[in-house]
């Protein structure tokens, strides 16, 4: 059976057995299950060792839960336009989280007059914080990993 050529992005017809012979050159296993399975060791995750996945929880720890304080603040504080950012209790809140709520209101505009981006940021933390910390989480499983 003949497989019809089809151009690549540079114009020049794309060959599906020159992937194979490519594969084989640079001796990478053909099947996509083999490839995966010697790329999993290489993951950074993977390479840490118990004592590094408990530091590493140890900081992320306070910090994500810092960061879900503060844009919860900024979520109150959103209810409240006329208040004075730059004035002592309330830049607290503000000095740390508005450089990343700048880009993400280029993204994501207010809706109905709503900056929706604080709300945005604190699921993305909370999403980490339990991917990464939580009960469950990829760096207490490898914490808790015995050699």
């Amino acid at each position: 059976m003949k497989i019809a050529a089809s151009p690549s992005i540079s114009g020049k017809p794309f060959d599906p057995h020159s992937v194979s012979e490519i594969l084989r050159v640079i001796d990478m296993p053909e099947t996509s299950h083999t490839a995966v399975s010697n790329f999993m060791p290489k993951l950074v995750v993977a390479d840490l060792d118990p004592a590094t996945a408990k530091l590493a929880i140890a900081f992320l720890g306070p910090f994500l839960a810092l960061f879900s304080f503060l844009f919860i603040v900024r979520i109150v504080m959103s209810w409240y336009p006329k208040i004075p950012v730059g004035k002592f209790p309330y830049v607290l809140a503000y000095a740390p989280t508005e450089p990343i709520l700048i880009p993400t209101r280029k993204l994501i505009p207010p809706l109905g007059g709503v900056d929706v981006t604080p709300v945005v940021w604190f699921g993305l933390i909370s999403f980490l914080n339990e991917i990464l910390i939580g009960p469950q989480g990829l760096l207490v499983l490898l914490s808790q990993q015995v050699n």
